[in-house]
């Protein structure tokens, strides 16, 4: 069963920035950006149990094309991202969005 994929609002800010960010260094990589991400959250919906649990209940899945992690927990039958970042970031960035 597919589950719904949810935003919390940091993540929200998160991709938009970066999809801002990646516009403005070649136009049009802002939206390949966006795709990929798009085709991440399509594959945390269909298979969230197969990513790598990182911290208590959370789990990272890697955006393909793009150094960046999706940060997520399953809840009942949602998945909520709590944080998109640059994979240089400190971990200590999302954990304290738990």
């Amino acid at each position: 069963m597919k589950l719904t994929v949810r935003l919390r609002e940091e993540a929200d800010r998160d991709v938009n920035a970066a999809a801002a960010w990646y516009e403005k260094q070649r136009r049009g990589l802002g939206h390949d950006f966006l795709d990929e991400v798009l085709s991440t959250f399509e594959s945390i919906g269909d298979r969230p149990l197969t990513y790598p649990l990182l911290h208590r209940n959370e789990r990272r899945a890697l955006v393909r094309r793009f150094p960046f992690g999706i940060y997520f927990r399953v809840e009942h039958r949602t998945i909520v991202v709590v944080a998109i970042l640059h994979a240089s970031r400190h971990p200590r960035r999302w954990q304290r969005r738990t």
